[in-house]
């Protein structure tokens, strides 16, 4: 019975690293996921949620590793998964969309209690108001520092709490406190841990870049390769533009300072001729002349009475 049983252990392996193989010729696209506190029925929706978009791949580490060193003859590349294959993790392959696969992994997650001796996996914070309980329980919250006064016979927390931080082991009074109040802070699903694409491994942050970003990304370095060369004077595609237009400008600046004539010049010339004149006012004077008016007629005392003191100044001494 026993070798009967190695048999069926043998041909369970031998299944497994078929369809291990298969996946990864099949699929281009790999996310490297970490399962930690996720359950069998969770694990079912995120697969129904991928029906038609990728595959879910579990086993365990040692298994994936000979099966991937085993191929590394017809895709080096996967070569590059190798020190991934760590702790709690699969695989999810996929010929999709990344950006798509990435949005339906962060969103199939579960919301879960804080349990005593977890590691918080973010920031957890008791929000101020009322919690409920009755006020023989305060004594409860002085054992956490936490803050309270009694409103309508009920025990009400004054200010915000920050109870536990991320990496932080859950402590038992922390998840009692939070069990009493209802509060679920953490969350579980798939977490991707990296991202393999045809060969290339690369962090989940990468995902976040969209076209525009790429096009900034793209014209920001052609505007400085453009600046280098005007500036060291050796011309390039990127240069070429604005060192045409600067000498273009340069000629017909020329051109228009003397009585040499270019064909562009003729036709700034010919619009500024064209350009509209100042309008004027039924007197004939136009409308910047009379507001200049009144300084004109004050300069003209001030002339008038400066001729005045000179004459009164030759008429003393003769």
């Amino acid at each position: 019975m026993s070798s009967g049983a190695d048999g069926s252990v043998d041909t369970k392996k031998q299944a497994y690293f078929t369809k291990l193989i298969k996946l990864l010729d099949d699929y281009p696209k790999v996310f490297v996921v970490g399962v930690d506190n996720v359950g069998s029925n969770h694990m079912q929706k995120i697969r129904k949620a991928l029906r038609g978009k990728g595959e879910v791949l579990m086993g365990k580490n040692t298994m994936i590793r000979k099966a991937i060193r085993g191929h590394l003859q017809n895709i080096p590349g996967l070569s590059e998964l190798l020190p991934y294959i760590r702790g709690n993790m699969g695989f999810v392959f996929t010929k999709a969309d990344l950006g798509d696969i990435k949005k339906i992994l962060l969103t199939e997650r579960v919301a879960a209690p804080a349990k005593a001796g977890a590691i918080a996996p973010c920031d957890v914070v008791v929000p101020k108001g009322n919690t409920g309980m009755e006020p023989t329980q305060t004594s409860f919250f002085q054992a956490l520092n936490i803050q309270t006064k009694i409103t309508k016979g009920q025990v009400e927390i004054i200010n915000d709490v920050p109870l536990i931080k991320k990496g932080d082991k859950v402590g038992a009074s922390e998840a009692n406190l939070l069990k009493r109040l209802d509060i679920m802070p953490f969350s579980y699903g798939l977490t991707i841990e990296a991202v393999y694409d045809n060969g290339n491994i690369y962090d989940l942050a990468m995902l976040d870049i969209t076209e525009d970003d790429i096009v900034s990304k793209f014209r920001g370095a052609v505007r400085n390769i453009a600046c280098i060369s005007l500036a060291i004077g050796y011309p390039t595609i990127a240069s070429l533009p604005h060192s045409i237009i600067r000498g273009y400008k340069n000629v017909l600046a020329i051109s228009l300072a003397t009585d040499y004539r270019i064909p562009q010049a003729e036709k700034l010339l010919n619009a500024a001729a064209s350009a509209p004149a100042a309008t004027t006012t039924s007197g004939g004077a136009s409308k910047d002349s009379g507001k200049g008016a009144a300084p004109a007629k004050e300069e003209k005392k001030e002339e008038k009475k400066e001729e005045e003191d000179e004459d009164m100044g030759f008429g003393l001494f003769d």
